[in-house]
């Protein structure tokens, strides 16, 4: 009886060793006290109607922090992805205003290029060896220009608008940007796409040989290529995946708002790495999780909103994201040393 007792002592031990190494865990503490905080400033923040009011900005961000938490487990970052949001949604409702293209065609042109881009910025960075914060950097900066000067020229404004009289567009905004209703209240449609891509982000991580791929690459890019991981493919695949989430991300904003500021998405790229360090992602690489992104993306609408609801002036929110993107490296760089000494 003696050794079965100490056998489930050293089991709940493993147990709690397990968990307190999951890269999520912090950010899961980090929303908790966040949602209590709000929810004793605000009744309507933990309503039903209050919880589809902040799931729905935590919903696009957590689509792109998700892909960018894969990337920079994949130990690479994207500053243009940002801006691909703009870029992807300015080509949509140019084409489709413009010259009359279904906006199903002018979604797939968009989704062509974006992956054109992607692939562009992951073979730079592993033939070129520079670093992907130079080259994405560099995208960022040209992108910007051609949304401002293709805009300007063909509309002589900065704006591109219309799109509720193109062909195909009531199918399109069902799909991606309507809403549906649970229980009385209605819940936008992105937070159902940003549940799909956390899931199927998951699986790929722990279940599949590319999730394998990504965090050898991201921990140790010479000892995965000594041991067969194709780490170049990784790298594009990763850019390509972000290109992807901007492109969804993009399509899902101006089919909300039928239109598109040239300026749309810059600055973004920042928010999104906040959200995928605050749940757990390092930004040396090799260690991170999907969940821990989205939980990151839920902290940033529970605050975006919780603010307004508690009557606060809006100007806290960016100190409040501050001080818990300092809280989360902290806590990250604790998890990861504790971590370190129970592989040893």
């Amino acid at each position: 009886m003696s050794s079965l007792a100490a056998d489930e002592r050293m089991a709940g031990a493993g147990l709690i060793r397990r968990l307190l190494i999951r890269p999520e865990l912090g950010s899961v503490v980090g929303a908790i006290a966040v949602f209590a905080f709000f929810s004793s400033q605000s009744a309507v923040f933990p309503s039903a109607n209050g919880v589809a009011n902040w799931l729905d900005p935590a919903s696009t961000l957590g689509i792109m922090a998700v892909a960018i938490a894969l990337l920079m487990i994949g130990g690479e970052f994207d500053l243009s992805a940002g801006v691909l949001t703009g870029t992807t949604g300015l080509v949509m409702v140019t084409l489709a205003t413009k010259y009359g293209w279904n906006v199903w065609a002018a979604m797939l042109a968009g989704l062509v290029l974006a992956l054109l881009i992607g692939f562009a910025n992951g073979l730079l960075v592993v033939r070129t060896k520079l670093p992907s914060f130079i080259v994405t950097l560099g995208t960022f900066l040209m992108l910007q220009g051609l949304n401002l000067g293709v805009t300007k020229a063909l509309t002589g404004t900065v704006q591109v608008s219309g799109l509720r009289r193109a062909e195909g567009f009531e199918g399109a905004r069902a799909l991606l940007a309507g809403s549906i209703t649970v229980g009385g209240v209605d819940f936008r449609v992105a937070i159902f796409w940003w549940l799909g891509v956390t899931a199927l982000a998951t699986w790929v991580l722990m279940r599949s040989r590319a999730g394998n791929w990504i965090f050898a690459v991201g921990g140790n890019e010479q000892a995965a290529r000594a041991v067969g991981v194709p780490a170049a493919r990784t790298k594009i695949a990763l850019f390509m995946t972000t290109a992807v989430a901007a492109w969804l991300v993009g399509s899902i904003m101006a089919l909300r708002f039928t239109s598109v500021q040239a300026n749309s998405g810059i600055g973004q790229e920042f928010i999104y790495i906040i959200a995928a360090v605050i749940g757990g992602c390092l930004l040396t690489g090799g260690y991170g999780s999907a969940i821990g992104a989205s939980i990151g993306a839920v902290i940033f609408g529970m605050a975006d909103k919780g603010i307004v609801f508690a009557g606060w002036d809006a100007d806290w929110f960016k100190f409040f994201l501050g001080g818990m993107l300092l809280l989360a490296t902290l806590a990250n760089r604790v998890v990861r040393r504790y971590a370190e000494e129970v592989r040893r």
